[in-house]
């Protein structure tokens, strides 16, 4: 931080009064908002040099050609901490959430959208003139070993998660196929690689682009995909096409006699090619890293993998299409019906691993903090149990700390519990956070879940994150 500081003395020539963290989702960087008086940029903690390094070179390539993205204007001499320039705070997908509520996308929404997509196409078409791809990370091109990766990272980080069952051998050869027919689409230009809502920022109502650091040469059509089939951005259709439409009428800009019928057909691919790759990157940091923002888009994202199937994009690929048909069939990923009761869902979690989202999209209600209650886990005839068990119920009890902790707790959500009821509320969500979510939150969560189930005969879920327990108490 202290390198951040002082990086913005030397380019702006005073102290910084304030540094405030951003949110960085899925990125292991860290980003900061550096700021004195009317002045701002953003600081970025990168452990990766090479992917920096990667991000500057393309940062400066990229505003040379007149396109809408940040400048890096210092760094450090190691290349570990830089300074860009800050495009504030509202996102392409923060600026469209009212119409994904809604499901009404008027004008300003498409305008907005047709403006993203025609941009793009001049992004990866002068983004490519002149650039060196030797300074891309980790590979210069979407080649075939790229491919390959992201296939196997579906296979292991999701595929495998799922518990379907599949050849393997024959899904490698479909994978073989798929990966030559993805190396021989046409055109090829800069691919942006991460192109999607999140890192779209909306700067005096016009979009700029951030976080391109994995961009490479590749087929066009990846881009599209990527941002049109993002999961959680919930575009309709007809809008999906309207907006393909503008995109191939602004890649004709510079590819006059591209024909519209292979273009979709080529892009077709990539879409299911994408979805599996993205459902890789949310098995990961769902199922392994246990980040609740990936788990809830997974079911969002094989809807659009129902969709594909249906539409018969991955008959070429027998072993794949039947594997992928599988995980549709899984009943943890069937459509739920709305909700017309109240279910109060209540987590242990451990504050190292990140609060939990809301699945509900209403915020994420009630989050208690164990951890000054005094903790079992310091002591080693505790270290092996969990809150459920009788040892540590004993001690958390003997010591009574956490009844008193708990009382408070159910004085607060009693309220919200009757009001919700009375209101013909369907969510609510309580999670209890300590240090490794095995003691302390265990025991507060199964205490909360147990008390609002037989005081107001309600369906609570109980999901002990970090311990991979789940409990459905349903009404009597």
């Amino acid at each position: 931080m202290e390198v951040l500081k002082r990086l913005y003395t030397e380019y702006y020539g005073v102290q910084p009064t304030m540094v405030v963290p951003l949110t960085a989702a899925g990125s292991a960087r860290q980003y900061f908002r550096i700021q004195a008086g009317g002045t701002s940029l953003v600081g970025v903690i990168g452990e990766s040099i090479e992917e920096n390094r990667a991000f500057i070179a393309l940062s400066q390539h990229l505003a040379n050609a007149g396109l809408p993205v940040p400048r890096v204007v210092a760094t450090s001499d190691d290349m570990s901490r830089y300074l860009q320039t800050d495009l504030g705070n509202t996102s392409l997908y923060d600026a469209l959430t009212p119409c994904r509520k809604s499901g009404e996308w008027d004008n300003e929404a498409y305008n907005l959208l047709v403006t993203t997509m025609r941009l793009l196409a001049r992004m990866q078409v002068d983004g490519d003139c002149g650039l060196d791809y030797s300074v891309c990370y980790p590979t210069p091109s979407f080649d075939l070993r790229s491919i390959m990766f992201d296939l196997n990272y579906f296979k292991y980080c999701f595929l495998k998660a799922t518990g379907v069952a599949f050849h393997e051998e024959h899904l490698q050869d479909d994978f073989e196929r798929m990966a030559s027919h993805l190396l021989a689409a046409e055109p090829a230009g800069f691919m942006y690689r991460d192109f999607q809502s999140r890192n779209i920022m909306i700067v005096d109502g016009k979009p700029h682009f951030i976080d391109f650091q994995g961009g490479r040469h590749g087929a066009v059509h990846y881009d599209v995909a990527s941002f049109l089939w993002q999961a959680r951005a919930q575009y309709p259709a007809s809008l999906r096409d309207r907006l393909i439409d503008e995109y191939v009428d602004a890649l004709r800009t510079y590819y006059p006699c591209i024909d519209d019928h292979t273009f979709r057909q080529e892009l077709n691919l990539f879409i299911l090619f994408r979805t599996m790759q993205v459902l890789g990157a949310y098995g990961f940091r769902g199922y392994f890293e246990r980040k609740d923002l990936f788990l809830q888009s997974i079911n969002q994202a094989v809807e659009n993998l129902r969709q594909l199937l249906a539409d018969g994009i991955a008959a070429p690929y027998p072993t794949l299409q039947a594997t992928l048909q599988a995980v549709c069939d899984l009943s943890c990923y069937q459509p739920s019906e709305p909700r017309t009761t109240l279910r109060v869902t209540v987590y242990s979690f451990s504050y190292k691993k990140s609060i939990p989202s809301d699945n509900s999209g209403n915020g994420g209600g009630f989050v208690f903090d164990c951890r000054a209650v005094h903790n079992p886990g310091r002591y080693d005839e505790y270290k092996s149990l969990t809150g459920m068990d009788a040892p540590v119920i004993e001690f958390l009890e003997r010591d009574g700390e956490i009844l008193t902790f708990l009382d408070h707790a159910y004085a607060l959500v009693d309220a919200s519990v009757e009001r919700y009821l009375r209101r013909g509320f369907t969510s609510l969500q309580v999670s209890f956070g300590c240090t490794g979510g095995q003691h302390r939150s265990v025991y507060s969560a199964q205490a909360m879940a147990e008390h609002l189930h037989k005081k107001y005969n309600i369906e609570v879920l109980l999901i002990h994150r970090e311990r991979d327990i789940t409990k459905l108490y349903t009404p009597q």
